[in-house]
């Protein structure tokens, strides 16, 4: 439950390795989180990642999730908010796949599209649910830029996020006035030391850092967006690029 500031409390990870999750997790642990659920594949990236937000001196549990396992999804994560109340839940699974492979191979194309949509859908209309039951709570979803419009270079990948982005957005209007509330992130290129140029949309003017999506989700709850853009300058020149004519847009290089 929100403290008396109206500071989230606890925190929910659906993707308990994703580096966006986990920067956001250290960034509300500072500001008084208390309590962390990271969701995913159990492994010993899952554990460690758990171990290091104890560290930060927090109380964090690991829950068995899988994005493609829809069937499992109302009951693993369910059972959280029966343990108490979830002020965020972070959906911050997904992946890239590799575009040109994927053209070629139908099956891990489906992948993609079955783990950055359909399991975000199923994963977010139960989080959704359980946040409407207890009346309050944000689910931040994480869009891409490359949801924005279709590129020859990530197109698979790309549209995957545009239907999320979309799902998100209906969710929202959804909830509306019921005490629960949607914001969708939408982050241009994401750099980690991870995975340098590997951990979000290909390469691009607009690279941001885990740290950063981190620092305006945060800002973005404090303001209850509804949308937020990282770097803030990618509205603005998603706008004028939306509405390049194809022909133009085809020789620009992205």
């Amino acid at each position: 439950m929100k403290d008396a500031f109206g500071t989230p409390q606890s925190l929910l990870v659906l993707g308990g390795t994703s580096a966006i999750g986990l920067a956001t997790a250290r960034r509300m642990i500072a500001r008084g989180v208390r309590t962390v659920w990271l969701a995913g594949r159990p492994s010993p990236a899952l554990t460690a990642a758990a171990d290091s937000l104890r560290a930060l001196g927090t109380d964090v549990h690991t829950v068995p999730f899988d994005a493609l396992d829809t069937e499992s999804h109302e009951e693993r994560l369910g059972k959280i908010f029966t343990e108490g109340p979830v002020d965020v839940v972070l959906l911050a699974f997904g992946v890239l796949g590799d575009q040109a492979h994927d053209e070629a191979d139908p099956v891990a194309a489906v992948r993609v599209a079955q783990t950055n949509y359909t399991g975000a859908v199923s994963a977010g209309l139960v989080c959704a649910g359980a946040l409407q039951a207890q009346g309050h709570g944000s689910l931040v979803v994480l869009s891409s830029v490359a949801g924005e419009r279709a590129r020859r270079a990530d197109f698979i990948y790309g549209s995957s996020k545009a239907g999320l982005d979309v799902f998100a957005q209906g969710l929202g209007d959804a909830l509306h006035g019921t005490g629960a509330h949607v914001m969708v992130v939408r982050p241009g290129s994401v750099r980690s030391a991870a995975a340098p140029g590997r951990s979000g949309p290909r390469r691009s003017g607009f690279a941001t850092t885990p740290e950063a999506v981190a620092t305006a989700i945060e800002l973005g709850l404090r303001r209850r967006s509804e949308t937020v853009w990282v770097p803030g300058a990618l509205r603005m020149a998603m706008s004028a690029v939306r509405h390049l004519p194809r022909p133009l847009f085809r020789l620009l290089p992205v």
